[in-house]
């Protein structure tokens, strides 16, 4: 019987143990090419769509974001309001003394209160956030309700809208004039806290003064009293505007005028430190805040700013 040569040169053995050999080696590739691909397959799933504490993350980072914003924008509005109350000032110094006004230090509080939030840690900052946006979603809810009373008040009100004070009575670009508000304000001639029943505007004389609203002028003379040159104007509905300290009349009495007319040039006149308009508006026959009145011609910014800076004045000019 003829002998197996292959036998003879590769023992059966060596031949079960190179197969097993192969067959472990087409494992391991195999397993490397699996984990590869299960690899890649995790890596393009993670860039495309997140897990659910991903999603959270993400939603919470972008709502941050947004109240960052938010938050700098309000810190832009208030260092806005600051440079105008600087303005003003400086105005008011260089019109009363006739000289070159103080350097005053406006950023003081500023940076008290901007290193007191950065000293806040994450948790903390966030709590305050929540709460502040809590409070300022509550304050949107009210001021929505009320919108839409005024809103509705409006509608019935026809062309009795054109005799309501809604403009300032001077051109008030840069909201810098006013400069002193309506309240308890210390008097410039008494030096004691006296109420100030109107605003005053901080303008050179011959500025051009303008009726706030629709009517007829009620009275066109100078007072026998502190207000000199005055002009008082019936809007009717029960409202009225006083304009006093002025330098020249430009209506007369029973003289029908509008929303816009030039009505008297600002002066000195009266019992008057510097020369300025003081303005008034009554409601039936009480004297209210005027700057509650000038929502015609200003933005809700600017609005708000001109409160900001009417609350920082305590010095009256009359």
């Amino acid at each position: 019987m003829a002998r197996n040569k292959d036998n003879d040169i590769f023992p059966p053995l060596d031949n079960k143990r190179a197969k097993m050999q192969r067959l472990f080696s087409k494992l391991c590739i195999n397993l490397l090419v699996l984990l590869g691909a299960g690899t890649l397959y995790y890596v393009i799933f993670a860039m495309l769509f997140d897990t659910s504490e991903e999603y959270a993350l993400r939603k919470s980072t972008e709502r941050l974001t947004r109240e960052y914003e938010r938050l700098s924008a309000r810190i832009d509005e208030v260092e806005a309001v600051l440079d105008n109350v600087a303005r003003r000032d400086s105005n008011v110094f260089e019109i009363m003394f006739e000289a070159e006004p103080n350097d005053n230090d406006y950023t003081t509080m500023r940076g008290e209160r901007r290193a007191t939030l950065m000293a806040l840690d994450n948790t903390r900052l966030g709590q305050r956030l929540e709460k502040h946006t809590a409070s300022l979603e509550q304050q949107l809810h009210v001021l929505d309700s009320t919108f839409s009373r005024i809103h509705a008040a409006t509608q019935t009100l026809n062309d009795k809208k054109y005799n309501i004070p809604s403009i300032q009575p001077v051109i008030n670009d840069g909201l810098t004039l006013l400069t002193a508000s309506f309240g308890m304000r210390m008097h410039p001639f008494y030096k004691s806290l006296t109420q100030h029943n109107g605003v005053d505007f901080t303008v050179p004389e011959g500025t051009r003064i303008f009726a706030t609203a629709d009517g007829v002028v009620k009275e066109a003379a100078r007072r026998p009293s502190s207000t000199g040159f005055t002009v008082v104007i019936n809007h009717g509905n029960g409202y009225e505007t006083r304009y006093n300290h002025l330098e020249k009349l430009l209506v007369r009495q029973g003289q029908r005028v509008s929303r816009g007319d030039i009505i008297a040039l600002s002066g000195n006149s009266g019992l008057s430190l510097v020369p300025h308009l003081h303005y008034e508006v009554r409601y039936k026959g009480e004297p209210v805040d005027p700057v509650n009145y000038f929502f015609m011609e200003l933005t809700a910014t600017q609005y708000d700013r001109l409160k900001h800076i009417a609350r920082s004045g305590m010095q009256s000019f009359d």
